[in-house]
């Protein structure tokens, strides 16, 4: 059955990262490309960049085919996430959460969706290209990884309290699973250092619809990966028909 469960999750994945990334194709491209002009203007406005700029130095990586990797990225990304959704799902069925399991897969992205997108992205949010010093990509890095794990850490710790408030009236539970989620998650955020490497003049309207465009992405995937599961969850669980029967004569 838990096999059942990954493959499910896996296809459900698949299906979400695809279709996040046609919507950063068609929501994040264009902004990835304006970032990119103004990095080409700003190094053609010094005079050794602009003397290596002369001798007509390709990049790596063609923009066609970054964008074919944004698409190879987001389907094997969604992937991955898809076999551990359907992890925590099984984990899950049956012992905690709603009963409903089409309830619970819907849930449970939602969950995900705070826990590893949303608290990550209050406190480190998307760059553009051009924006970040390369020398403190290692810090960034780890800094990001920590905020994901206390992320799924305020989740988890939102679960076990709305439980132990389950004999209390419904406010109380949702109070308990509301303050178990907001300490850790505020605490990290408050604490947390900051890291802001936007250079002077960079376009504020670019930055802040490249990280909306960043953070759709996101919902697209993750709310893709719930829907799907839950439809699936839910065509597995409903009952066959039974076929009908002739009529007893008289």
């Amino acid at each position: 059955m838990i096999a059942k469960l990954i493959v499910r999750g896996l296809l459900a994945g698949l299906l979400a990262g695809l279709l996040a990334a046609v919507f950063a194709y068609t929501a994040g491209e264009p902004h990835i490309d304006s970032a990119i002009a103004l990095e080409e203007a700003a190094a053609a406005s010094q005079p050794e960049a602009a003397h290596d700029h002369d001798h007509g130095e390709e990049p790596v990586v063609s923009r066609d085919g970054q964008r074919f990797g944004l698409f190879l990225a987001l389907a094997l990304y969604g992937t991955a996430a898809g076999g551990l959704f359907a992890l925590a799902f099984a984990a899950l069925r049956g012992r905690a959460g709603p009963r409903s399991e089409p309830v619970l897969a819907l849930s449970l992205a939602g969950a995900a969706f705070v826990a590893v997108v949303l608290v990550p992205f209050l406190k480190y949010p998307a760059n553009p290209p051009a924006v970040g010093d390369p020398e403190t990509i290692g810090r960034r890095t780890v800094l990001y990884l920590v905020i994901v794990v206390v992320g799924l850490l305020a989740v988890a710790a939102a679960g076990a309290a709305y439980r132990l408030a389950a004999n209390g009236p419904a406010p109380a539970r949702w109070l308990a699973g509301g303050a178990g989620f907001l300490v850790p998650a505020g605490a990290a955020l408050a604490l947390m250092p900051t890291v802001d490497e936007v250079p002077a003049g960079f376009p504020a309207t670019l930055l802040w619809d490249f990280r909306i465009a960043s953070l759709g992405t996101q919902v697209v995937l993750w709310a893709a990966v719930g829907a799907l599961y839950a439809l699936a969850t839910h065509r597995a669980t409903r009952p066959a028909s039974r076929p009908a029967t002739a009529a007893t004569p008289a």
